[in-house]
């Protein structure tokens, strides 16, 4: 069984930008700048066939180049916040190649998660920390709400495998998918 995700990985400027984010937030437990990605379909733990087939799948889709801004910080967790991201503005290219995603995942038999797909991208995952770090956490937030790490080119998507540690989570890329379809 093979861990695994598809997902966007982010320009050098971009995760500049995030990390300079990650250190302006109280964070208790940062994601290490090179991890940082806009995760696009997570696949669970797979077979290698079916995994496989999803590679197929996932090379076999078309779409041209488009543009994403990352704008905006947010928490998820509710009232026990669990993780800090980045948002993305609205984009009908990004819905369109993540549609597409999970349905090379569902030919290939994966069952994606029932979730609704929210683009983020993640910069802190922690226990809920106390109701004073917890109120820290969230004026943080809302005070740089505003930020921007900026706008980038969509050229590609990258299928992950996730291999968890005491340390957090390590990726390795095992396959690219340029975007040229309709140019």
């Amino acid at each position: 069984m093979i861990r695994a995700f598809v997902a966007i990985p982010l320009p050098e400027a971009i995760r500049s930008a995030l990390v300079l984010q990650q250190f302006l937030l109280p964070l208790p437990r940062k994601i290490e700048p090179e991890n940082l990605h806009l995760t696009l379909l997570f696949l669970g733990e797979v077979p290698g066939p079916v995994l496989e087939a999803a590679h197929e799948g996932l090379a076999g889709i078309v779409m041209p180049p488009f543009r994403l801004e990352i704008a905006g910080l947010g928490l998820f967790g509710g009232d026990r916040p669990r993780a800090a991201w980045a948002g993305v503005t609205a984009s009908a290219p990004l819905e369109r190649l993540q549609a597409k995603v999970e349905r090379a995942a569902r030919v290939a038999g994966i069952a994606p998660e029932r979730r609704r797909f929210r683009p983020h991208v993640t910069l802190g995952r922690f226990s809920p920390p106390p109701p004073e770090e917890r109120m820290r956490l969230e004026r943080a937030v809302a005070g740089g709400a505003a930020s921007q790490a900026g706008a980038f080119d969509v050229t590609r998507f990258v299928l992950y495998r996730s291999f968890l540690g005491p340390k957090g989570a390590r990726y390795e890329e095992l396959a690219e998918y340029p975007l040229n379809g309709g140019q």
